[in-house]
């Protein structure tokens, strides 16, 4: 620490320029291995992501760019897979100014990055979390031993029952890892309110703001100093936020119209003035989505004669016969689906027609329950409430 400080007092009348240009230099050795190729992928300032390769030379290597502030870059070696439990892909913090990293072949996990302040909090938070870190490598493991027999017996094309067997085995291994994800979680979020001027705060919370109440994220984000709102960090905060509003109680719910799962025309301005709308954002593929799907039935037949209407929006449009295929085996097709409309192209997606967009929609499953007059007046799920809050919403607009 004491040397780090040192460090610090004599870059002190660099780091103004630094933090104007943006410019890192990152240089690196590789331990195992004299040649080859490595790649850096990073946010850029151009609001996009920089995509760099380096040539290994006698074991050491150079990157250079530039960067809006510290941001979690990827660094990949001679990987076997994209996963990114791959031995020769790991994630660091760069940032402006001078890096130096240390690799070592077959073992990027325990890289040493000298330079930056944020990956240093990162390794000492990591040493907080080192015995949940270890459960969920274990975990992990189990869960995708389990998940590669599911995808190997689909492949080989194996009859229904047994790959409903094998989903559910993996689903089960998959499930095991929640508690330790929430203990890690709380470290986090401790970490988050009590270290407002941190460019960690700022990376951990721009990812857990969508699945936080929206009240929460405000306060938050309130108290995080000035410098780190003006951060890339702090502004995909802002924007965060700002989109949740327009899918939040008191926000005029955006009017879609799309095609049902039977071809037919439907638009969410059909309902206005007749019925109370629940949308319930979902996925084939989503497991808590079709755990919750027997609730949903029974408040479906619980309210749909007193004015509530439900419409599915699916995560599914690059696989119609799966989403077909959910509806059916749930039995919840009493009620209208749709696609969220999100379209592949060859750059990316288009989202001119997606239903999920204007709703903020980044966790699944997600609720937006809309009033007779378009509305919002509830929002249960990703950055809202519960379902116990859902359940007494419903039980005072209609009893």
């Amino acid at each position: 620490m004491k040397k780090y400080l040192l460090t610090l007092s004599l870059l002190a009348g660099m780091i103004p320029v630094l933090a104007q240009d943006g410019s890192f230099t990152l240089q690196g050795k590789i331990k195992g291995q004299s040649s080859g190729m490595l790649k850096l992928t990073y946010p850029d300032t151009k609001d996009g992501y920089k995509q760099d390769s380096a040539a290994i030379q006698n074991g050491q290597f150079e990157f250079k760019g530039k960067v809006a502030g510290p941001v979690m870059a990827y660094i990949m070696g001679a990987v076997k897979s994209q996963g990114f439990d791959d031995p020769n892909m790991a994630t660091f913090f760069i940032e402006p100014g001078k890096l130096s990293l240390e690799l070592t072949n077959g073992d990027f996990k325990n890289l040493k990055l000298k330079g930056s302040k944020t990956q240093e909090e990162l390794v000492a938070l990591n040493l907080r979390k080192k015995t949940q870190l270890e459960q969920m490598r274990v975990l992990s493991a189990a869960y995708n031993k389990a998940n590669t027999n599911y995808i190997d017996a689909r492949k080989a094309g194996k009859p229904e029952a047994e790959l409903e067997a094998l989903k559910e085995a993996a689903t089960a291994e998959k499930d095991k890892m929640d508690p330790v994800r929430e203990e890690m979680d709380k470290i986090d979020m401790e970490y988050i309110r009590t270290h407002h001027d941190s460019d960690y705060s700022a990376y951990a919370l721009s990812w857990k703001v969508s699945s936080l109440p929206l009240a929460e994220s405000k306060l938050l984000y309130s108290k995080l100093s000035d410098r780190i709102k003006q951060s890339s960090y702090g502004k995909k905060i802002a924007e965060e936020i700002k989109s949740l509003e327009g899918g939040s109680p008191g926000g005029i719910a955006s009017v879609f119209s799309s095609t049902d799962i039977n071809g037919q025309p439907l638009s969410l301005a059909d309902f206005k003035g007749k019925k109370y709308v629940l949308l319930d954002f979902w996925a084939s593929w989503c497991v808590p989505c079709r755990k919750g799907n027997p609730h949903l039935l029974s408040l479906y037949s619980k309210y749909k004669d007193k004015g509530l209407e439900i419409v599915g929006v699916s995560d599914d449009d690059g696989n119609l016969p799966a989403w077909k295929k959910a509806v059916e085996q749930d039995k919840i097709g009493v009620w209208k689906h749709v696609l969220r409309g999100l379209k592949r192209t060859a750059t990316g997606y288009d989202k001119s027609a997606d239903i999920s967009e204007p709703y903020a929609i980044h966790t699944l499953p997600t609720k937006i329950l809309i009033d007779k007059n378009g509305i919002i007046v509830g929002r249960y799920g990703g950055g809202g409430e519960n379902d116990e809050a859902m359940d007494k919403k419903l039980a005072e607009i209609f009893n």
